[in-house]
């Protein structure tokens, strides 16, 4: 039997996924994200890795923000160019890992844990390494995702949703080695099961700077939240903010 992890390529969460990402992948920071992401944006050609159905990408364009972006995803880009305001973004189906674009950007962004889609070390690392390539002299790339909390996935089943019509249970295979996880949600609604299978490496914030610095970015800030607050050792989720030399 194919490990989920074997399975999962540049295209594969949005072939899963599409269809209800906007439905049930809604992180309630969209207002406070694009606030702060257009802030650092101002005035800077922006390109958002996965910017998959234009969430944030979207609002940010009708801010007056130069942006475009990538996504591994036909599927995605589709429901992106389906919104009001969004067949005027420039988009192009690309590999996170590997990419090469024509133009070069002042700031680079890519939100919401999805650099854990990512499922090697060597792809996180190619990815940040393109974000750097792809940043003029002086830019920005910023990372949003969580802390990982391993024993989190040291469980076998869990309960995800039940009502009267639906019952969602999930199952995850925790290689700490790896730093892998490999999830299947079963979902049992009317009659049919439907299998939403998911893949991610997690990575820690050190090691993450580390990819950085070897990409020749320097850690400029880090925060616990879209509004800045202080990052530390209680936080949930890091919100980083990488620089490229000037010189």
């Amino acid at each position: 039997m194919k490990d989920i992890l074997d399975s999962f390529g540049a295209a594969t969460f949005g072939e899963l996924y599409a269809d209800e990402y906007d439905e049930r992948h809604n992180p309630g920071t969209t207002d406070a994200a694009v606030k702060l992401l257009c802030e650092l944006a101002e005035n800077r050609r922006t390109l958002e890795l996965a910017i998959g159905t234009g969430r944030v990408a979207i609002p940010m364009a009708n801010a007056g923000i130069d942006i475009q972006g990538i996504d591994g995803s036909a599927e995605m880009l589709t429901k992106l160019r389906e919104k009001p305001g969004g067949e005027t973004i420039k988009t192009e189906i690309a590999d996170m890992a590997d990419f090469q674009l024509k133009d070069s950007f002042g700031f680079v962004f890519l939100i919401f844990n999805t650099f854990y889609n990512l499922t090697s070390q060597q792809a996180q690392v190619n990815c940040i390494q393109q974000a750097a390539a792809h940043l003029e002299p002086g830019g920005q790339l910023l990372l949003e995702m969580f802390v990982p909390q391993p024993s989190l996935w040291d469980s076998e089943i869990r309960l995800r949703e039940m009502d009267m019509n639906a019952l969602v249970i999930e199952g995850a295979n925790h290689d700490p080695v790896k730093q892998t996880v490999e999830f299947q949600r079963a979902v049992l609604k009317e009659g049919s099961v439907t299998m939403r299978p998911l893949a991610m490496r997690y990575a820690w914030p050190a090691e993450i700077d580390l990819m950085a610095q070897m990409a020749g970015l320097s850690l400029e800030s880090r925060w616990s939240g879209w509004d800045r607050s202080p990052f530390s050792g209680e936080s949930k989720m890091h919100i980083s903010l990488y620089s490229k030399s000037s010189t």
